[in-house]
Parts: C-alpha cells; structure tokens; sequence
C-alpha cells in the first residue's frame, strides 16, 4: 500500500514569519526516514500505511504544542493498495508527457 499525505501545520500565535518553527518538523520529517517532498504550501511524504502518516501528524503536533497556544493544520491522504513510490513515480508521468517540470527557485 502507498499512503501520499500532503499537509501542513503551524503555529498562529509565533507572528508573520513561522520558519523556525516550520523548520523543526521538517528536521523530524527527515530523521524518519520516510520520502517527502517540501513545498511551498506544505510538504508530501509518502508512507507504506496510514498510521505511519498519521504519526508524523501527532509527532509535529507534539513539537509545537510545547510552546504555541493555537496551531493551525491541513492534512489530504491519497491511499492505494498495490503500490508503492507513487511519490516520484506522479511527477514521473508529468515529465514523460511534457518534459522538464523544474522549478524556477533560486
């Protein structure tokens, strides 16, 4: 099985700029170990079952619930039996259709 979740969480109570704290999950994120890819709006990762994506959920909960008073998350789950590396293999059949989908980031 493929668990693709993209999801997004932060503190609202930090000010304009939550980098830092954003920071802290993605650091976990990728001491995990799981594949995942960073966006501006959020990160993907891609896990082989559902309770594994929904941990990484509750551990980036856990490190800002010790120092915010108001966090803000969104979480989208594609799940598909018989798969796995739907991750890469999505933007795999983009490029195969249209060629170089890079970005323009600095």
């Amino acid at each position: 099985m493929s668990v693709l979740m993209e999801f997004a969480m932060f503190p609202t109570d930090k000010g304009e700029s939550v980098s830092a704290e954003v920071s802290r999950i993605i650091e976990m994120i990728r001491a995990s170990g799981v594949a995942y890819q960073l966006t501006p709006m959020g990160t993907i990762i891609e896990t082989r079952t559902v309770a594994e994506a929904l941990e990484i959920v509750a551990r980036a909960h856990e490190l800002l619930a010790s120092d915010a008073q108001r966090i803000y998350a969104t979480v989208k789950l594609d799940i598909r039996k018989g798969r796995d590396g739907r991750m890469a293999g999505k933007i795999r059949s983009i490029v195969d259709k249209i060629g170089d989908v890079g970005s323009d980031i600095d």
